[in-house]
């Protein structure tokens, strides 16, 4: 089997996020308890400059710092000084995207554990920093943020509870965690309510964050281990992890590949995914001496010319691959950038 599963001819998938990016997974369910609250969530959103409609793409990409608002503005706004961690009981690890189903295929919840730490800040928000702190009798799964998001209480106690949730389904139904550490500041009425939450103790005057729990835990097996899925989920990440491809060339790139069979490769999509306008995003291409169209095209020429000298892809499938509704239309465009015909370039390869 070729080594390059579920990778694009070229590249991954899908765009990465940038380093003061995050998934706007965070904020599914986000919402609906909003409006349990008796609040807009869309004005709520577009006052800290996220389109509400990005929320229907858990893979979409927004500025750290505007989720963190977001989250911060509704504890205050509706009163609520554990919004962040109510949300996440109506979320599900699953909000971390590929990495939770890596962790799940883990073969014991140390490897799982140690998954979580290497690739989430790959394909999830590369400021998160996790470590695992091990002592003899007691483990630590501890995080911060290595970029400024300013107050960031509410996404700290969401990280918590989905982090603990992910714990318990790698862990299995008896984990319990032995106590969370947590650099936020907690009225005391409140403590009692985070610790029936979270179902341990809660100190809010440490330093750091920590989820910790019983070390002997590390050796138990993952009742959902899957070698199959392990080697080819963390196969992918590995070559994704790689090819740390930050350039905002690059990251274009990567969202054409992805793109372009969905017959829904623009620029407006791609400024979607990568959470700018579509005006910066043409300025930052312009810096660069490009423009959309170009990278567009080069892609195309790119894919059309590896699909073609691949006897498995009939005319029909490497046009559709490329967006074209038409295998004429792509036949057009084929013989312009190559002088051409795809019939011809194919011949031309196999003599």
């Amino acid at each position: 089997m070729a080594d390059n599963n579920f990778y694009s001819l070229d590249g991954p998938l899908e765009s990465m996020p940038s380093e003061r990016q995050m998934r706007i997974a965070n904020l599914s369910g986000f919402s609906d308890l909003v409006r349990h609250h008796g609040a807009d969530p869309r004005g709520i959103l577009e006052r800290h400059d996220i389109d509400p409609r990005v929320l229907r793409d858990p893979d979409h990409y927004v500025d750290c710092r505007s989720v963190v608002d977001v989250l911060e503005h509704c504890s205050s706004s509706l009163n609520n000084p554990l919004f962040g961690m109510i949300l996440a009981e109506q979320q599900e690890p699953d909000i971390y995207g590929c990495v939770t189903a890596l962790c799940r295929a883990a073969s014991t919840m140390r490897e799982a554990v140690n998954s979580f730490i290497d690739y989430i800040p790959v394909t999830h928000s590369p400021a998160t920093c996790l470590e695992l702190v091990e002592g003899s009798d007691i483990a630590e799964l501890r995080w911060w943020v290595r970029t400024d998001v300013g107050m960031n209480k509410q996404a700290n106690l969401q990280a918590t509870m989905l982090n603990i949730k992910l714990l318990s389904q790698i862990g299995g139904a008896t984990f319990k965690p032995s106590y969370v550490n947590l650099s936020v500041d907690a009225r005391s009425k409140d403590i009692y309510e985070l610790e029936r939450h979270l179902g341990c103790r809660f100190h809010s005057t440490a330093t750091e964050n920590a989820i910790a729990f019983p070390a002997e835990l590390l050796d138990r097996r993952v009742a959902t281990s899957s070698r199959l899925v392990y080697k080819l989920l963390g196969g992918y990440l590995d070559r994704v992890k790689d090819a740390s491809r930050h350039s905002v060339i690059e990251r274009v790139e990567d969202y054409i590949r992805g793109a372009l069979a969905s017959n829904n490769c623009s620029i407006e999509r791609c400024a979607e995914k990568l959470g700018v306008s579509v005006r910066t995003l043409q300025a930052r291409l312009s810096e660069a001496e490009k423009s959309f169209s170009d990278l567009l095209e080069e892609q195309r020429v790119s894919l059309a010319k590896t699909y073609l000298k691949q006897d498995h892809y009939s005319l029909d499938d490497v046009a559709a691959n490329l967006g074209y509704s038409e295998q004429s239309s792509f036949g057009r465009a084929f013989k312009r950038w190559t002088g051409m015909t795809p019939k011809q370039f194919r011949r031309q390869v196999h003599n």
